[in-house]
């Protein structure tokens, strides 16, 4: 039986590139190789490119995501790992391009990719489900709201941050009316569009949610705690919090947290990797956000649940191409 080709493609167009780039090292690593051959596709925003064995590279052909290996010979993909964070890999710019030239591939199809990389729009239609989240307000670049309305509606203190951006880029705390203006501007160098969110005083939780061999569960819920004011780009991929797993929270949370991350991920019609970040206050869980391409780097959240729920990397990873395989 002939061996599946397998790109894990990684990089994207935004500043978490250098952490795809980790994710997918751990992917290729992992891939059983015997049952595929596997190779790294790169795609940036100024060349997408194959590397052979050798680390050379030869160029992607957008017109059907062939790698131009020269000599007339060109190596086509059974499946691609997309383990992009940001776009085009987690807004479904990329699934969508895929879906036109028929390649199949890992995760969620573009739709889904698309509404949840948009916060707002994630968080509207799952409050439909009965899923909470903070109180927010919605601003387009160019729109006025002056500071005491911001404070008359939200309180303070409101975390001001990207309606569209990854790994927590762009996003402050503001404490004080004063620093309002300065985190909003800060917000709109990552994206047009921006949520003013009031803070929730509660415990920080990552819940990792897949289907794995033909069912939705929860890989485990990590309990943030940053050394800083919140779980920032520095706290997320530079070691600037506490990661514990499985969180310090009790069996009647924990169902609660469970359920509601599972109800989120069915609701939205989920595919492949997530992680869903909640506050809990008075143990409601108040979903964050939605990550359909999370981390997955050594040190990253999903890879350390797996460990403990006792899945190995190479059967997560498996999972994932055998579904991509099957569409």
């Amino acid at each position: 039986m002939r061996k599946k080709n397998i790109a894990v493609v990684m990089g994207g167009y935004s500043d978490e590139y250098k952490v795809s780039l980790k994710s997918g090292q751990l992917i290729f690593d992992s891939l059983d190789r015997e049952i595929y051959n596997v190779y790294k596709v790169v795609v940036l925003k100024d060349e997408w490119y194959f590397l052979d064995e050798n680390e050379h590279k030869k160029p992607i052909n957008k017109a059907d995501f062939s790698a131009n290996l020269g000599n007339g010979e060109s190596l086509k993909f059974d499946a691609c790992f997309n383990i992009i964070h940001g776009s085009p890999g987690e807004n479904g710019i990329l699934q969508a391009y895929w879906d036109a030239v028929g390649q199949k591939y890992t995760g969620c199809d573009f739709y889904q990719s698309a509404l949840t990389f948009n916060k707002k729009d994630t968080l509207a239609v799952l409050s439909k489900y009965g899923i909470p989240s903070a109180k927010s307000i919605y601003l387009r670049k160019g729109e006025e709201i002056s500071d005491d309305k911001i404070v008359e509606e939200l309180g303070l203190p409101v975390f001001v941050k990207p309606n569209q951006s990854g790994s927590s880029l762009g996003i402050s705390k503001v404490k004080e009316k004063a620093e309002l203006q300065m985190a909003i501007e800060m917000a709109y160098k990552e994206d047009d569009e921006i949520l003013i969110e009031r803070a929730l005083n509660g415990t920080e939780v990552s819940v990792g949610v897949l289907d794995y061999k033909g069912e939705v569960i929860v890989l485990g819920i990590t309990e943030i705690v940053p050394d800083k004011e919140f779980f920032d780009y520095e706290a997320k991929y530079e070691g600037a919090s506490q990661e514990i797993t499985p969180a310090r929270i009790d069996e009647e949370t924990t169902k609660k947290v469970e359920e509601t991350a599972i109800q989120a991920y069915k609701s939205l019609g989920m595919s492949g990797f997530s992680r869903s970040e909640f506050i809990i206050v008075d143990g409601i869980p108040y979903l964050l956000e939605m990550n359909t391409n999370p981390g997955f780097s050594p040190a990253s959240i999903l890879p350390q649940q797996a460990k403990i729920y006792g899945i190995s990397i190479k059967d997560l990873c498996g999972n994932e191409v055998e579904k991509a395989l099957k569409k």
